[in-house]
């Protein structure tokens, strides 16, 4: 059976999901600039396990709501839209996983509800818990003489305007350059994760002969489709609420998390080098850690670029905390 297409109604707004499968429910959310079709590999491997796999669209993108308002995209709402699609769905609990953007929203959501986020997996982001240090001061230095990928992200309109340009063009430069393919994001390395002051992401986009293994030319048309008809904000947005973030958690601050846990990473993927530092600290922060991969030659798009092992590693870890 196909995964089919459903709007629920979930913390207030609407929600766009794609599930296949029945069984315990496992919650697939994505990150920054992609959908509930990054997932298009797990969804029928999980369904066939015996699970109810279901990836959503976040909020501002694809179907979903897009609320105008910067503030509506701080984490806590992510929590709560995560809460209302459990419940819209039947469900009392569920294993979350998160890519990208996706996995601080698993993370977060397990850390405040573990009676619903039952276990957690994180792909490419590590699990830090709330520190000391406002974000943007954090971002501001890791650019040096230039500007970290979120600090440009920060000002409202900006990396839209570049964006809107060309979407198609921009969406492929990104995606190289975020992938295995692409020489590691390295700040001040001459590589997309961080921009000259006053300049454009797009300059330090890499180039390749040739088109990725992992990415289709349909696959990309069916982002460009969703991201002309939605536009960017309400993605970029995220990024906007990073500093808000920061406050609302602080009583969180150096918390663990408890329930069983699962991160998968990849050699060449900026934010699993960049997060060295909170993987060395699992033991601490995630005491119930099943597995941390980090796979070899990978780059940012984990369960894109290798969902075979991707879907291997999540089955073993399914198979002890939401049997079948």
């Amino acid at each position: 059976m196909a995964p089919t297409s459903r709007i629920l109604s979930a913390n207030g707004i609407r929600v766009h999901a794609v599930e296949d499968g029945e069984g315990p429910l496992v919650l697939l959310v994505h990150g920054f600039p992609e959908s509930w079709y990054s997932w298009r590999h797990q969804l029928p491997v999980l369904a066939a396990a015996g699970y109810h796999a279901v990836a959503i669209d976040v909020r501002g993108y694809g179907r979903s709501s897009a609320p105008v308002e910067i503030d509506a995209y701080r984490m806590t709402q992510h929590i709560a839209d995560n809460l209302g699609v459990v419940s819209a769905l039947g469900h009392e609990t569920a294993v979350i996983v998160g890519h990208d953007w996706g996995a601080p929203i698993a993370w977060n959501s397990a850390l405040v509800r573990p009676d619903v986020f039952t276990a957690v997996a994180g792909l490419s982001v590590p699990y830090s818990p709330r520190g000391t240090v406002r974000p943007t001061d954090a971002f501001r230095a890791m650019g040096g003489d230039e500007e970290f990928y979120i600090e440009y992200f920060q000002q409202p309109g900006r990396a839209e305007a570049e964006i809107e340009q060309d979407v198609a063009g921009w969406l492929a430069g990104f995606y190289l350059s975020a992938s295995g393919s692409a020489p590691p994001m390295v700040p001040g390395g001459g590589t997309m994760a961080t921009i000259p002051r006053g300049g454009r992401m797009r300059d330090r986009f890499a180039t390749l002969d040739g088109p990725l293994s992992w990415l289709t030319d349909e696959d990309l048309a069916f982002y460009t489709r969703e991201f002309e008809y939605t536009g960017f904000s309400g993605g970029l947005n995220r990024y906007r609420n990073v500093d808000r973030d920061f406050e609302d958690f602080a009583a969180f601050a150096l918390r663990p998390i408890t329930v069983p846990a699962l991160f998968i990473g990849g050699s060449k993927d900026g934010p699993t080098l960049w997060g060295g530092k909170a993987i060395a600290a699992f033991e601490r922060t995630l005491p119930n850690l099943h597995r941390s991969i980090i796979l070899d030659g990978c780059g940012h798009w984990t369960q894109q670029e290798r969902p075979q092992e991707v879907n291997e590693a999540l089955l073993e870890f399914l198979s002890g905390c939401a049997p079948r």
